[in-house]
């Protein structure tokens, strides 16, 4: 079978990092290229030569591609998603996959009904850390998980205008870095059901108006139907002493496990079994993980094209993130 031929729609630093991890696979072919920006595009060419470069998401679908990679502003995710899958196109998108729940099953439906396969870079799971504590829940190593803390604290904001526009974005940091945290708790949960979800969102260091801003502050309980409880806090410019604070901690019966970043670090990360006061380590960076989630889909594509049925539970993080926004958002 020849290899898929993909077309890749916003190739800004981050749609250019997942293009190169996806090519190195092998895996795949890039045909086309297409962003607003000559400079970016100037950047991205070099990775794939022979790629046409296009003015618009039309023109890449009229070349006969088997995939779409998504990397546009969020406001775009589901309808470019749903455009591409419409029309036999399988679709890689950076996350959100829609601005609320609403359209992300939109997409979902798409996908289903075109048989086509559909990622979401949530590429925080890839990383070796969380791969080793899904495993060690997997197995029952810590008993009965019944909280998990969950943080992303960055020091620093967005820097593009749409991030702070609530219809362009969908939200403020709790959809750009909550929603990585709260989808750790509970994909390596298997995605239990969610019973009761509360919120408070800060924009400016008072509660969110309900006038179009996005939140800078966000901290939400979120228990699930086992009595389990996810506590979640999520920043963006936040007088933190370092870069950034990252971390998950898992709180079983028998025992504890962590995945925290390394000084202050955006990349770098540790995981840890906690027995007691004793931590023993499970892994330590270098672990080159931020394309991982991608080079995956690649390869997956390679293999077969048909929609995949896990891609549905991505509808529960959603509903749980419009949750937590409506619970702080909603009058007393």
């Amino acid at each position: 079978m020849s290899k898929p031929k993909l077309g890749f729609l916003g190739v800004g630093w981050i749609g250019r990092h997942r293009m190169e991890k996806m090519l190195e696979t092998g895996a795949v072919e890039a045909v086309a290229i297409c962003d607003p920006s000559p400079d970016m595009v100037r950047e991205a060419a070099p990775l794939a030569p022979d790629a046409a470069i296009v003015p618009q998401l039309d023109d890449m679908l009229a070349l006969g591609l088997d995939g779409v990679v998504i990397a546009s502003p969020s406001a775009l995710h589901a309808e470019q998603s749903i455009r591409a899958l419409e029309r036999g196109v399988a679709v890689f998108c950076q996350k959100p996959l829609g601005r609320n729940a609403d359209e992300a099953r939109a997409v979902i439906a798409a996908a289903r009904q075109a048989d086509r396969l559909l990622g979401v870079d949530l590429s925080y799971r890839e990383t070796e850390g969380m791969q080793r504590i899904k495993a060690l829940l997997s197995e029952g190593a810590l008993g009965d998980v019944f909280a998990v803390d969950l943080t992303f604290h960055n020091a620093y904001g967005p820097d593009k205008p749409w991030f702070y526009d609530r219809t362009l974005s969908g939200g403020g940091c709790l959809i750009d870095l909550g929603v990585h945290m709260l989808d750790l708790a509970l994909w390596a949960l298997d995605f239990p059901e969610v019973a009761d979800v509360r919120g408070q969102l800060f924009s400016g260091g008072g509660p969110l108006k309900t006038d179009g801003a996005v939140e800078d502050y966000a901290v939400a309980t979120v228990t699930l139907q086992n009595g389990a409880v996810l506590r979640l806090a999520c920043s963006w410019n936040l007088h933190a002493g370092r870069d950034a604070e990252i971390a998950a901690h898992f709180h079983g019966t028998q025992g504890g496990a962590t995945f925290r970043n390394v000084g202050g670090s955006f990349y770098d990360f540790v995981a840890e079994l906690n027995r007691g006061t004793q931590p023993t380590q499970l892994c330590a960076p270098p672990d080159d993980w931020g394309g991982r989630a991608a080079a995956n889909w690649a390869r997956a594509l390679a293999l077969d094209r048909c929609f995949d049925e896990g891609a549905a539970r991505l509808v529960t993080l959603s509903e749980t993130l419009d949750r937590i926004a409506q619970s702080s958002l909603a009058p007393n």
